[in-house]
């Protein structure tokens, strides 16, 4: 039986009255890349830092590779690079890959050296000198270099300009395909639509799901905007399978969820010019969702 990447475990941690992670369980297989989804303030980041053994959980438990978070086992296996970096700003670029390889125990010279090219990154230079970007830079090439099984990733690409947000996805896709396995959590949505199977998504604390982005759009369903006579499209949107519709100038845009079986049916009946299909993005997923459970 494979070891669990990450096994998080009714989770809680309090501070003051204030509940930040309400008992979350959540786990990562090897070679899964997860995308974790929130506002501001839902826990993401806590429950990352807590996963790292950064903060003390007020119940619950954590383990890394079958270890306990925070033993000098799950750290030689975690890599982390946060949202903003705070580096050691008299250190040069090159001095700071040296010293995060030294902290962490372990890396791949040979690999940071490639991944100091495909970043663009200028090593020499002093972080006092750096952009918030290049400082993002600095701390995602400690990490991929580390070949750490595990990457907890809080907001990564903020600062990269598109053509190093690609290089970044680039070697996502590269961990993954090694078996190491990816906690994303991001605003950006589309980010983690390409690079995530499965996403979890919080809100106030609590996860309100947990699914394979597949099966969430199948939730969600495919939407058409079909074109024809208008009588006919009338009845379209009242077959079996459609759960919305709203006229366009010239037909109709509806929504089918499970089978399209009825709704392929009453097309073939109808007189129909056009059809075009879209299926729903991770963006409107997540609005969907995170609607439904404000109301709960």
């Amino acid at each position: 039986m494979t070891t669990l990447a990450l096994d998080i475990h009714e989770l809680v941690k309090d501070f003051g009255t204030t509940r930040a992670v309400d008992h979350v369980t959540l786990s990562l297989q090897p070679g899964e890349v997860l995308g974790f989804l929130g506002p501001n303030g839902a826990g993401k980041s806590t429950t990352l830092k807590l996963a790292l053994g950064l903060l003390r959980p007020t119940s619950g438990s954590v383990s890394l590779l079958g270890h306990p978070t925070g033993s000098a086992e799950a750290r030689a296996n975690v890599a982390y690079v946060p949202g903003d970096v705070s580096l050691w700003p008299q250190l040069t670029g090159a001095d700071t890959l040296t010293l995060l390889a030294s902290l962490h125990g372990s890396t791949d010279v040979a690999y940071t050296k490639e991944l100091v090219e495909r970043f663009e990154l200028d090593t020499r230079k002093r972080l006092r000198a750096y952009s918030k970007g290049n400082r993002q830079k600095v701390a995602l090439i400690g990490a991929f270099a580390a070949r750490a099984p595990l990457l907890l990733l809080d907001e990564p690409t903020a600062g990269l300009d598109p053509l190093m947000e690609r290089v970044f996805r680039e070697c996502i896709v590269e961990a993954r395909d090694r078996g190491q396995a990816i906690m994303l959590s991001s605003h950006m949505l589309s980010e983690v639509e390409h690079l995530c199977s499965r996403v979890a998504m919080i809100r106030s604390g609590k996860l309100f799901t947990v699914a394979d982005v597949a099966q969430l759009q199948s939730r969600i369903g495919v939407e058409f905007d079909v074109i024809g006579d208008a009588g006919d499209l009338r009845s379209i949107a009242g077959v079996a399978g459609v759960a919305a519709a709203e006229p366009l100038p010239d037909g109709v845009r509806v929504r089918v969820v499970g089978s399209p079986t009825a709704f392929l049916g009453a097309l073939a009946a109808a007189n129909v010019t056009a059809v075009h299909g879209r299926e729903a993005s991770l963006e409107e997923i997540f609005l969907s969702f995170y609607d439904e459970s404000s109301q709960q």
